[in-house]
């Protein structure tokens, strides 16, 4: 995929899902369902050539074409990778939904990207209530009884894909648009992972937030392991469904070792595992948490570093030494630099905001869906801004400092401060609120409230739940302020933007 020199080789024409799913013989393992109760499906490739073409034909009879959205809303199910697949094989544009939204940020997602269809199960197609669209739901027997044939349409590499939102410090979630080529710029799965044909792969985390945690592992030949809770997080069963199923390779994050460690302190003993090799990304790794693993199951956790928008930039590999705390190195093909405010390279050992050379390898985004004014902002100069701070060793390695916006990182996921902040002002006792990041334990930092309460309302701990209540059911189950302050007022600069840097100044004192 890569040269030595960091080139990339991208055909002119290219489509995801061909190139995903129409490589492995129809015989081959592709995915391993099991549940709490015990239940376990084997899902081979030909299954899922069949499903994502007869998918692609009912979609192609509603009227969908290459270019228009459709959105999928689905959990991690038997038949959702087929799904995805799918919907890309027309052509038309991917647009990935999570249940954990809130119906009001769903409704958005479905309104801003415009998406002619979405694609969910029964039990959600509720929760797209006034949505204007076709609903389809995916077990709609019509869909089993079409012809598993399908001519795929021809896209060029560079045609879009996928939007996934991305949350920022101001305004609504934004649309990042991804193109066909983005799968083949995912080189951490050879140089990370060391992705094997054969290799059984777990993935932490929903799918609709990173289609390559499963697009990766399935091109590469790899059997997609998937455990399904009775609810919540269940370390105990994952542990015991991964052993019993010799997974060899996966992906985690902190906020999930940290669970871990917590519930299950001698996972090793208990559940012995056949690892190869397992990498950790979405936020930083500490190094406890990378002796812990490796006393307990041998194996040196591989931190690896990306955004939304691009992913991963820096890494570490089989076989290099790891320095525990750092994020690595910049993966090959990726041009990576340690600049000033004046876009100049900065010295070993000082601090620099995280940049990508712009346009310098596949994974590059379109751009922002219907902004073209914040995408020639963000994405059209010479670099892309990943506003995190590092510093780099004389080594090459690379070492996070912090963010050099409010994004909040919570449990491997990024949220932004603003739409918490406007979701709780529509609570009747918030007059005005400020939302900020402040450290957690478990979480790495987890979401904070400063509540001014609108005349009449007095703090207490009921009301204090009652607002993480509503926040919950109005944005979303993993974004909500787990802390609540009730305060005076509101530090706010000359413009009348709330000063978060002052409200976690106040936690400090």
């Amino acid at each position: 995929m890569t040269s030595g020199a960091g080139e990339w080789n991208v055909p002119e024409r290219y489509n995801m899902a061909v190139d995903v799913a129409d490589r492995h013989p129809r015989e081959n393992l592709a995915l391993i369902f099991e549940d709490h109760t015990g239940l376990r499906e084997e899902i081979r490739w030909g299954a899922i050539q069949d499903r994502s073409r007869q998918i692609a034909t009912y979609l192609h009879g509603l009227g969908v074409r290459p270019g228009d959205r459709v959105a999928v809303m689905l959990p991690q199910r038997t038949d959702t990778p087929a799904t995805y697949l799918g919907v890309l094989r027309t052509g038309a544009v991917l647009v990935t939904m999570s249940l954990l939204w809130a119906d009001d940020q769903i409704a958005y997602r479905l309104a801003d990207s415009g998406a002619s269809v979405l694609v969910t199960e029964a039990g959600a197609v509720q929760r797209a209530s006034g949505y204007a669209g076709i609903v389809v739901d995916v077990d709609d027997p019509a869909i089993g009884l079409l012809r598993p044939e399908f001519e795929d349409a021809g896209t060029a590499a560079d045609d879009p894909a996928l939007i996934f939102y991305t949350s920022g410090t101001t305004g609504p979630a934004k649309g990042i648009v991804h193109a066909h080529r983005t799968l083949l710029g995912h080189n951490e799965f050879e140089h990370c992972h060391d992705l094997r044909p054969g290799d059984v792969f777990y993935g932490a985390g929903e799918w609709a937030w990173s289609m390559a945690k499963l697009m990766g592992p399935l091109r590469a030949g790899a059997t997609h392991l998937v455990y399904r809770p009775a609810a919540g997080f269940d370390p105990a069963g994952l542990l015991a469904s991964m052993a019993r199923n010799g997974v060899t390779t996966g992906l985690v994050n902190p906020t999930f070792l940290r669970k871990m460690r917590e519930q299950v302190p001698d996972a090793g003993q208990r559940f012995p595992q056949r690892l190869r090799t397992v990498c950790c990304a979405n936020e930083p790794l500490t190094a406890d948490l990378i002796r812990w693993f490796r006393d307990q199951f041998g194996v040196t956790l591989l931190d690896y570093y990306g955004s939304t928008e691009s992913y991963p930039l820096i890494g570490n590999f089989p076989g290099v030494p790891v320095k525990e705390g750092s994020m690595g190195r910049p993966l090959p093909g990726w041009d990576v630099a340690l600049l000033d405010e004046s876009e100049q390279p900065v010295p070993a050992g000082e601090v620099g905001e995280i940049c990508l050379r712009a346009r310098s390898n596949p994974q590059f985004p379109l751009g922002y869906w219907n902004r073209p004014e914040a995408s020639a902002e963000v994405f059209g100069g010479e670099w892309f801004h990943t506003k995190d701070h590092a510093r780099v060793d004389e080594d090459g390695y690379y070492w996070f400092l912090g963010r050099v916006d409010d994004v909040i990182k919570t449990s491997g996921y990024r949220v932004g401060p603003d739409e918490i902040e406007d979701a709780l002002r529509a609570h009747p006792a918030v007059a005005d609120v400020g939302v900020a990041g402040v450290p957690d334990p478990v979480r790495g930092q987890a979401v904070k409230a400063w509540v001014r309460l609108a005349p009449g309302y007095r703090p207490d701990d009921g009301l204090a739940r009652e607002i993480r209540e509503f926040a919950k059911t109005t944005h979303s189950r993993f974004a909500y302020p787990r802390e609540i302050a009730f305060v005076d007022d509101l530090p706010r600069s000359a413009t009348g933007k709330i000063q978060r840097a002052q409200l976690r100044l106040r936690d400090s004192k």
